[in-house]
């Protein structure tokens, strides 16, 4: 990383002064305190560059399935960076190896990692070769993962993050591979910013500048670790699915997009000359035809297929449409663009802190994992308080409130038996997938599933928050 080489040896400061108090910043003769201008963040491994604005998020279409849950709203999203392809088959393996190799006692922690291929197995579809080896053969090593939860996808992400940044640190010299570190004492990048992971000293370690003599680990404010993968919120997904920086004339935008391309044609036309006529996604062309004829296969694929198989979006993301579908990690409700914020939308906000022991220390779970406890949560945000209840009162079965229309909430239920489809566990997924009709590739439309289950079409990609000034980032 060129971060490093702001840092200065004893013996003089980086010339730089405070404009508040005019000392020079980076000197060690005056306590050393450490200041870099000029950051650009560099895009972490398998990320594009996808700068922020204003759009118009919601339906784009006729509503066909009447579910009248996402309704064109213009909000707008900060600068990201989103993974250019779906995570692929042999991504996961190498997550699976890591952790059988780490927690090699714990196969608890293994087990709870594996992605459900049962997923493939159908009443009256022969599947079971997809069942054996969809995940594990080589065939299929590009081809995006299937039958992971959104809890997986979640976990995987921060498993990403942390070994993203432990081989930043090695890269430059910082700390030296550890091949042997298993348990508590394993590299994350909450428990290393905190100090409670020890490590093993690189060749190049970062001089603190306070002190006479001796290294310091990195901090936060060095710009070296980068922020976390994780799931992109719909409206990231949304915005970078459209890609419309392609549409664009100044501020005006000359066209809206129904797929993540021009036009409503499923097909290359003549503005591609090399692909014109071939489909421009993975997904199934009216009844029962999933790959075309014999001989003239339309994607060329009967399930799933490579995650490049088809041409990117205007901004080099592949897959936006077809394929699979993805999970993002809003929360779902029917109403979420009617309530959710103009900057940053998102539903599912949960907040956390750090658990600490009476004597104020950070305590670490058996995988070496900084424990949170949750100090709010804004999944449920005006779903049932006295704000938005149709009723007044705190019981919807009084006499009085059954007077105002039906008997039951759910009737033939008096006794609430019944539980609802949407309750705090079920995610969106989005992109339509290779089993899916054109309808659902637009980036518009939105489906909803429970957190903790899988299916052989929904797969993910992670996402990064961009940090800074919308222009500056690292090429």
């Amino acid at each position: 990383m060129s971060s490093c080489s702001l840092f200065k040896k004893k013996g003089g400061g980086s010339g730089e002064r405070s404009a508040t108090t005019g000392w020079e910043y980076n000197n060690p003769d005056n306590g050393g305190f450490e200041y870099k201008s000029g950051y650009e963040q560099a895009a972490g491994p398998g990320l594009v560059y996808v700068q922020g604005g204003t759009f118009t998020m919601g339906r784009v279409e006729q509503d066909v399935m009447f579910n009248w849950n996402n309704t064109p709203r213009r909000v707008t999203v900060a600068s990201f960076y989103m993974d250019e392809t779906e995570v692929r088959n042999v991504d996961w393996r190498e997550y699976l190896h890591w952790i059988e190799r780490v927690y090699p006692d714990d196969k608890k922690e293994f087990q709870k990692a594996l992605p459900d291929t049962l997923v493939w197995r159908e009443e009256l579809s022969y599947n079971e070769p997809y069942l054996e080896n969809y995940l594990r053969h080589p065939a299929f090593s590009d081809y995006p993962v299937v039958g992971v939860s959104w809890v997986q996808a979640s976990n995987y992400c921060k498993w990403r993050t942390d070994r993203v940044n432990e081989q930043i640190l090695i890269d430059n010299g910082i700390l030296t591979l550890d091949a042997a570190q298993q348990g508590q004492e394993v590299f994350t990048t909450e428990s290393y910013y905190a100090g409670l992971y020890k490590g093993v000293d690189g060749k190049s370690p970062i001089e603190d500048l306070s002190k006479e003599s001796g290294n310091r680990r990195v901090k936060q404010s060095d710009g070296i670790l980068l922020p976390r993968y994780r799931l992109p919120t719909e409206a990231e997904w949304e915005f970078a699915a459209l890609g419309l920086q392609g549409n664009t004339k100044g501020e005006l935008l000359t066209e809206r997009r129904i797929y993540p391309w021009n036009g409503h044609h499923l097909r290359y036309g003549n503005d591609d000359k090399k692909n014109r006529g071939k489909i421009r996604a993975n997904f199934t062309r009216s009844r029962g035809d999933l790959m075309g004829l014999a001989g003239h296969l339309n994607d060329g694929f009967d399930i799933t297929g490579p995650v490049t198989q088809v041409g990117s979006n205007d901004l080099g993301l592949y897959g936006m449409a077809g394929n699979v579908n993805e999970w993002v990690y809003d929360v779902y409700r029917p109403l979420s663009s009617m309530d959710v914020s103009e900057f940053q939308p998102i539903r599912g906000n949960v907040y956390t802190q750090y658990r600490k022991d009476a004597d104020g220390n950070l305590q670490r779970d058996e995988h070496g994992r900084l424990v949170k406890d949750t100090v709010a949560n804004y999944v449920n945000f005006n779903d049932g308080d006295y704000q938005s209840r149709i009723i007044l009162g705190d019981d919807w079965t009084t006499t009085d409130n059954k007077k105002k229309g039906s008997n039951s909430m759910y009737p033939g239920d008096p006794a609430g038996n019944v539980k609802p489809r949407i309750d705090d566990h079920v995610r969106v997924y989005k992109g339509g997938s290779w089993k899916d009709r054109p309808y659902w590739l637009s980036p518009g439309s939105r489906r909803y599933t429970n957190e903790n289950s899988s299916t052989d079409d929904i797969g993910f990609r992670c996402a990064m928050t961009h940090l800074g000034d919308p222009d500056n980032i690292d090429n």
